[in-house]
């Protein structure tokens, strides 16, 4: 509760942006004091436990519970966002040569509609930045996922060149990659989420991720979809996603919905997270694991608060699921509060194991 009674209500009357680097500055601060993750450890870590162990694209992930891509753009805090219970994390969206994003003010809050809404335009300080810092990690408690993007100034036919330069560089630091196709926030973006475009990407960083293995076998790779495709958009990109050869997908990015929303800021554009998009999301995870047949690993985000939210997008498919809205609103106690009530719901259905509850609802 110290999140919610302290931390919060400061954050809370501050501009948005101003406080999320407030938080990666203080993260980046534990890292450089002694003392500093072990405390994060004790105030916010989780015990591993088995049965939350899980194993997706030949990867360990103490637990299935990660923070999705956004909140630390420049891998500028992973060992303290590594030391707060988390499973995995995400770092990006990552572009090859460092961009400004869109102009500020491009981040707002919703509170009464537990939301978020963004417009940043993939702000950040580039590939080699990123290279650089993930270099001098000294230990890897969890996998890190590096999420990719293409430069604005970048044609979409020419997309597929950013996408490999990104993993050309950041191939030796990454555990996995996540090609990004459907964020809002980068003009035409979302187009290379359908037929031709899709393909002839997806063909070039699965090559590219085999150009950089050699001999060994190729790092994973996920794709992340948006939750605004309709039927027929949705069946066709996930058909060639399966077929492509990638590792799996993550469902979903923000949305432009507002459907339901109660606060002023509902006129900003930009993409929408958070408690609106819980259950849109989870229905993208189960058609997606139903077209598969579930043989294509599905990563379930956004709007997870509680531990039933979590536990929804697992029975709907998900063998994953992330975070970022609810860390904002709840803190890092969630993730404890997650951990406790996945093995508590995992006990009521009569589980032993977290990949027993995988697609339950499908069978």
């Amino acid at each position: 509760m110290l999140y919610e009674r302290l931390a919060k209500p400061l954050f809370f009357r501050m501009d948005p942006e101003k406080a999320h680097h407030l938080v990666i500055d203080g993260m980046r601060r534990a890292e450089s004091t002694p003392g500093g993750l072990t405390l994060l450890r004790k105030m916010y870590g989780t015990e591993q436990d088995e049965a939350l162990l899980t194993e997706v694209a030949g990867l360990t992930f103490p637990s299935p519970i990660g923070l999705a891509a956004g909140l630390d753009k420049n891998a500028e805090a992973v060992p303290g966002f590594s030391s707060v219970g988390f499973g995995f994390m995400e770092v990006g969206t990552v572009t090859p040569f460092a961009q400004p994003g869109n102009e500020q003010p491009r981040l707002f809050r919703l509170p009464s509609d537990e939301a978020l809404i963004n417009r940043m335009g993939f702000n950040n300080e580039g590939a080699e930045a990123m290279k650089n810092r993930l270099a001098s990690l000294t230990e890897r408690p969890v996998p890190i996922g590096v999420n990719i993007g293409k430069n604005k100034v970048t044609p979409n036919e020419e997309a597929y060149l950013d996408y490999e330069r990104c993993i050309r560089m950041l191939y030796p630091y990454a555990d996995f990659f996540i090609v990004n196709i459907s964020s809002p926030n980068t003009p035409d973006l979302r187009r290379l989420q359908h037929g031709d475009d899709l393909r002839r990407l997806l063909t070039a960083v699965t090559q590219e991720l085999a150009n950089q293995a050699g001999e060994a076998m190729p790092k994973p790779v996920f794709v992340k979809i948006a939750p605004d495709l309709d039927d027929a958009e949705l069946e066709q990109t996930v058909e060639a996603i399966s077929q492509s050869g990638v590792s799996g997908l993550i469902a979903t990015n923000t949305t432009l919905s507002r459907e339901g929303l109660t606060h002023s800021n509902k006129v900003e554009m930009g993409g929408l997270s958070g408690r609106p998009l819980t259950g849109r999301s989870t229905e993208i995870v189960r058609r997606a694991y139903a077209q598969t047949q579930g043989r294509l690993p599905i990563v379930g985000s956004g709007g997870i608060f509680t531990a039933e939210d979590a536990y929804a997008k697992i029975r709907a498919g998900a063998s994953l699921i992330e975070i970022y809205t609810a860390m904002i609103y709840k803190g890092p106690e969630i993730n404890r509060q997650l951990h406790t009530g996945l093995k508590k719901l995992l006990q009521m259905d009569g589980f032993t194991h977290i990949s027993q509850a995988v697609g339950a609802d499908h069978r």
